[in-house]
């Protein structure tokens, strides 16, 4: 894994631990808490899901170059 990689990961942890924190601490009821729980679930998954693609086109090139 490259040190970019390893950075932006613990970025988009972080600001996901962040968030959920957050919303946790933050008075709403509990429904309104466990939806935004679950909007930022969503949000982080896609955000993991366009890192691991990026890093499958560098990987794809690297494989090509060789």
């Amino acid at each position: 894994m490259s040190d970019s990689f390893k950075v932006l990961f613990g970025m988009v942890i972080g600001a996901a631990a962040g968030v959920v924190a957050g919303v946790l601490i933050a008075p709403a009821p509990g429904k309104e808490t466990r939806e935004k729980v679950q909007d930022k679930t969503i949000e982080l998954l896609e955000g993991i899901k366009e890192m691991l693609a990026k890093q499958e086109e560098k990987v794809e090139e690297k494989v090509s170059e060789e």
